[in-house]
């Protein structure tokens, strides 16, 4: 029998009366249906423990590359901005809190957290600041009432349809 299958009441049983000598560790070990080796590891682990129970590790696994209060800045910005792609706050993570992840972590903690409408799948890589600028200082020479937008949120030129 393993030791996973052996109820917790019947090790305590084994260790009581073990300790009260009303039993020999041959008779007891027949009783209950498990080694002697098996006595002894449970034997070991109630005396220096307390508990016939194995301890609960909760360290499992990679460590977090993002600690609790860099998550809480990383949701503080996505707030502030909802419009930032990953590489923005790549950035912002690397500069301001010292941090060097990939963008996939902070995609994953992101939708972890819950903000699962930033499905990003290409990074701005032709953003450029001084395009930008240009761009703004050639529309603001037109009044409000002469621009007309269109919604293209997730056009890619790769696809004929838009995803969401």
């Amino acid at each position: 029998m393993g030791n996973r299958k052996i109820s917790a009441d019947l090790k305590l049983a084994a260790i009581k009366l073990y300790e009260n000598y009303h039993f020999s560790l041959d008779n007891i070990t027949d009783c209950v249906g498990f080694s002697e080796r098996t006595f002894w590891r449970i034997w070991k682990r109630y005396k220096e423990t307390g508990s016939i129970e194995p301890p609960v590790c909760n360290t499992r696994g990679q460590p977090r590359a993002l600690h609790t209060e860099d998550l809480y800045y990383l949701l503080s910005l996505v707030r502030m901005c909802p419009n930032w792609f990953l590489d923005e706050l790549l950035d912002l993570l690397k500069t301001n809190r010292f941090i060097s992840v990939h963008y996939t972590t902070i995609h994953r903690e992101l939708v972890q957290a819950g903000i699962s409408l930033k499905k990003l799948h290409i990074i701005a890589k032709e953003r450029n600041e001084d395009l930008c600028a240009d761009f703004i200082r050639q529309m603001g020479q037109y009044c409000a009432e002469e621009l007309g937008f269109l919604d293209e949120f997730s056009k890619d030129e790769r696809a004929p349809m838009r995803r969401r």
